[in-house]
């Protein structure tokens, strides 16, 4: 029976620390392979991988689609990609953000959980927003070990995944090495089946399924759009929170979906603010246009008109710095 061979981490904010932490406590014989991704800028050059196998014994490299992995190894995601487990290979895919990342925490962890089962470690590390709850979720729901950092300076993600998630193991960065070891030296024992909800949205990440023809795969059809794309989002019950998906497959935790339609409301007023002054001060330019001809009814329209706006820009602005003030 195999052991737990698989370690999947994931963090943002604060996660570095963390790993530099964890890494100089693993053995150079390493009897498991790691995947990390962190959060990466799209245009940004990572060196992650020679800052991690300068950290400890394990040699780091940054993935490479189809490659086949190796015991002893850390593979890092490169920016823009997601990285994915596919039996027995790396893939890396540019496929839809998920929680307005790529590459996310949440597709490698459904990926490793779906392939791999049982044998799945998940670590989440610091981190603000909401990647990797459902991701850690899924690793349980296939068997595998969850375990959160506890002294994160971010704690944020690892919070999230506590109230989403029965976590395994909760501990501060200087105790994961040892608790990485002790579990990967434990037989993993069998792997339930893989739920279809989890099988299907690796498959999404990968680009291997066309949501919209298999759109009753994604939940219940809700009236709401995906501030991406502006497809139609699907509700998905994932234990106690929901979660949105549209079929182009971008993925929104519930609360960074709402946190999205915020800043959409705010994009919306600022644009609507920003007509209303130009269109007054385009009334305001007619009126004296026409008061400098003489024709005074003219002109009393253009302001008259011009007023009306005003008050829209006067209810707009205030209604957004109200709402400045209250962030």
């Amino acid at each position: 029976m195999a052991n737990r061979d698989i370690v999947v981490v994931g963090g943002l904010a604060g996660a570095l620390g963390a790993l530099k932490t964890l890494l100089p406590g693993l053995p150079g014989d390493l009897t498991a392979g790691i995947f990390v991704v962190m959060h990466i800028g799209a245009t940004t050059h990572s060196v992650l991988p020679e800052i991690l196998s300068r950290a400890g014994p394990l040699p780091a490299q940054a993935a490479r689609d189809g490659a086949r992995f190796e015991r002893g190894c850390i593979y890092v995601a490169p920016p823009d990609r997601h990285l994915l487990l596919d039996r027995g290979r790396l893939a890396l895919r540019r496929g839809p953000r998920e929680n307005l990342a790529r590459p996310a925490i949440d597709p490698l962890f459904r990926s490793a959980a779906a392939e791999f089962g049982s044998r799945v470690i998940g670590v989440l590390l610091s981190g603000m927003l909401y990647d990797g709850a459902s991701g850690l979720r899924a690793i349980k729901r296939c068997g595998g070990i969850a375990v959160v950092q506890a002294d994160a300076p971010y704690p944020e993600m690892p919070r999230h995944a506590l109230e989403v998630t029965e976590v395994d193991h909760r501990v501060p960065a200087a105790e994961l090495a040892a608790l990485l070891v002790r579990l990967m030296a434990e037989p993993a024992g069998p792997s339930p089946t893989v739920p279809e909800d989890i099988r299907f949205e690796a498959r999404m990440a990968a680009g291997e399924v066309n949501g919209i023809k298999a759109e009753e795969q994604l939940g219940a059809l809700s009236p709401l759009t995906c501030p991406e794309c502006g497809g139609n989002l699907w509700e998905i019950e994932d234990g106690p929170v929901l979660r949105h998906r549209c079929h182009a497959g971008h993925a929104y935790d519930g609360n960074l979906l709402l946190a999205e339609q915020s800043e959409l409301i705010d994009r919306a007023l600022w644009s609507a603010l920003r007509v209303h002054e130009e269109r007054s001060a385009l009334l305001h330019r007619h009126a004296e246009y026409a008061r400098a001809r003489d024709a005074d009814r003219e002109a009393n329209r253009w302001d008259q008109l011009a007023a009306e706006h005003d008050e829209h820009v006067h209810s707009i602005r205030q209604f957004l710095m109200g709402e400045s003030a209250r962030g």
